[in-house]
């Protein structure tokens, strides 16, 4: 690799090499790196060479916006793909996930360096690497129910893995959460101040060991901050369904009575089929490795762009910003059985495959 700035896109990305270290910079702050399909086929092509570099000893993803790192895919470029071109949208999907299994698959350490949102696709190009470092301002979420979609990008084998049913509520409410309950949780590996990101780069650009050098600047963040609703949460998501998860939360006494009705609330708000969608997507996904959610995902992605709440929450959320989105089905009593298992049904053309892990690693993906 040059020394030189890799700088195709100077406006959404770029790569730099600095010593050993691959420094990888997510740089559209007005969008908050929302991530379009060229900044993704980028990550791509820069991911598949790394392997074969023998000046790359580490990767490094950082951000220029003080207030996220990124908050997913671009879902405006998406949506109005899926409204000219179904095809196209299903490829970005296809790209993403591909690009997902990727990181998953890659053997040289990666280190993420975040400080302000990580959301979505966000998540899908940080969750894999080796190293999930936490600034102050970090904030984890995975708000796609509220847009007529469901999280993908695999995480939902990460919620599905996670201690009394907290995954299933932050699938479903699409919640933030800070950094000490993402390390209490394993979605990031180290907590550091962002005034330390700088010699975290000039470390690894030497090749220092990864793990001293994070494990040196790691700060205790102290107690994750559901930890006074844990019981509630734990008791009320692991209703087997959404319908008995609301019937919970509202019947819910005592102390945090006002939390749980808010957050019945937050769900009554969002996609009713997205809620089915996510709740079923977790509850199976933690017998399934990643390469299978990750096609699972691609299965589902594809209904979604055929259905309409996927455009109609992205244009009450994200384009008019009108809050009023019209589901259909409108409520959770009329989103049948039938209905959701068909999401999940093979595609007429179910062909697209992830290529196993061993094949990934044999190529040095």
């Amino acid at each position: 690799m040059s020394k030189e700035t890799h700088n195709s896109l100077p406006a959404e990305i770029r790569l730099e090499q600095q010593g050993s270290m691959a420094l990888v910079t997510l740089d559209r702050p007005r969008a908050l790196n929302a991530l379009t399909v060229n900044m993704r086929a980028e990550l791509d092509r820069w991911f598949t060479g790394f392997p074969r570099d023998p000046q790359v000893y580490a990767v490094v993803l950082q951000s220029t916006s003080p207030k996220a790192f990124s908050v997913g895919s671009d879902v405006r470029e998406v949506t109005a793909l899926g409204r000219t071109d179904q095809e196209a949208a299903r490829q970005t999907f296809r790209d993403e996930y591909a690009l997902n299994w990727r990181l998953e698959c890659f053997s040289k350490p990666t280190v993420s360096l975040i400080d302000g949102m990580v959301m979505g696709g966000g998540v899908g190009i940080s969750l894999y690497g080796t190293h999930r470092v936490a600034g102050e301002g970090y904030r984890f979420a995975m708000p796609e129910t509220r847009i007529g979609l469901f999280p993908d990008v695999g995480v939902c084998q990460v919620f599905a893995r996670m201690p009394g049913s907290i995954g299933q509520y932050l699938g479903l409410t699409g919640r933030g959460i800070g950094r000490a309950e993402a390390y209490a949780l394993g979605l990031v590996t180290h907590c550091i101040p962002a005034r330390a990101f700088d010699e975290i780069k000039t470390g690894l650009a030497a090749t220092m060991p990864v793990d001293p050098l994070l494990d040196d600047r790691h700060e205790d963040p102290g107690p994750g901050e559901l930890e006074t609703v844990r019981d509630v949460i734990a008791r009320c998501f692991s209703a087997p369904d959404v319908p008995g998860i609301l019937s919970a939360l509202e019947a819910e006494q005592g102390t945090h009575r006002e939390w749980a009705n808010e957050v019945a609330a937050e769900l009554r708000s969002h996609s009713p089929l997205s809620l089915a969608v996510t709740h079923r997507h977790i509850a199976t996904a933690a017998r399934k490795d990643l390469r299978e959610v990750l096609l699972t995902d691609y299965r589902l992605a594809c209904h979604f762009l055929k259905g309409l709440d996927f455009y109609e929450g992205v244009r009450a959320v994200v384009i008019d910003k009108d809050g009023r989105p019209k589901w259909a089905p409108p409520c959770l009593e009329a989103v049948t059985a039938d209905l959701v298992e068909g999401y999940f049904a093979p595609l007429p053309d179910d062909s697209w495959v992830l290529p196993k892990r061993e094949e990934m690693q044999a190529s040095r993906a």
